[in-house]
């Protein structure tokens, strides 16, 4: 085991889909602590549309729109800040989408569910994971579940946003990796609960900016028993690898990543 996993009081989803994406790339962020990706106009977009669904649903707002167009300057500001240069044109397309899906996110949930019990937002899991890993040394799952409800034939639903343009393809959203984010927070919800794992369905909404109907996108993923173990031989792959130093460059992902063309590519 590397000094720097040895260290390591937990681990997060985006952490194993980046090993899945590259060890190399993995290893620079989680473990030498390189900044990598540090956000766009896309993130920013996407934390607003997020941040707007929750205070709605806490019914913390009532003027939707307003409160989009603030977060997102905000979002814009740190941005810029940062030394990010962003595109003028896509920010006030943007602002539009933004608009529209701000007033159509809360019908699109009623539609979807009818009338349901919000459990919580923003959920935190921060959860040991040692003995479900077989580890030696004590390690946690950390994550957010953007939303779990409760429908009325007593399932819990834990949903997750993605903003996207026009929508996903079907091989995209039956994606393993993509699904194994809902799958390891259902299993760890359930967990910490005390909820079977039959009570317990998982979705996304696609929250699209360039489509122009059904913009307000759920769907259920499977996450029955095989998925779920498949889910957690998937993190035990990867935790035995980081463990083991194992931190092979996937160049199919070279021409992606932050850190094409500087020193730290270079192996």
């Amino acid at each position: 085991m590397t000094e720097q996993t040895k260290t390591k009081k937990h681990i997060s989803y985006s952490e194993l889909s980046n090993w899945n994406k590259c060890p190399w790339y993995h290893k620079l962020v989680h473990l030498d602590g390189l900044a990598g990706f540090k956000g766009n106009a896309y993130t920013a977009f996407g934390s607003a549309i997020h941040d707007v669904a929750e205070q709605l649903l806490l019914e913390n707002i009532t003027e939707p729109v307003s409160y989009f167009e603030d977060q997102f300057a905000t979002n814009i500001t740190g941005l810029l800040e940062d030394g990010i240069e962003l595109n003028d044109g896509l920010l006030a397309d943007m602002r539009k989408q933004g608009a529209e899906l701000s007033e159509v996110i809360l019908p699109a949930l009623r539609t979807e569910f009818g009338q349901f019990e919000i459990i919580a937002t923003e959920y935190q899991l921060y959860e040991d994971m040692t003995e479900d890993m077989n580890l030696e040394k004590e390690l946690f799952f950390k994550g957010y579940i953007d939303l779990i409800i409760k429908t009325p034939d007593g399932k819990y639903r834990i949903i997750d946003y993605k903003t996207c343009s026009w929508g996903w393809r079907a091989e995209k959203k039956s994606d393993k990796i993509i699904n194994y984010q809902l799958v390891l927070y259902k299993y760890f919800y359930a967990k910490k609960n005390n909820i079977d794992l039959k009570d317990i369905e998982c979705h996304f909404i696609l929250l699209k900016r360039t489509a122009r109907k059904n913009i307000v996108e759920p769907f259920r993923i499977t996450s029955g028993n095989k998925k779920v173990q498949n889910s957690l031989d998937f993190m035990k792959k990867a935790l035995y690898n980081i463990a083991k130093g194992v931190y092979i460059k996937n160049r199919m992902n070279c021409n992606y990543c932050d850190f094409l063309h500087t020193e730290n590519c270079k192996r």
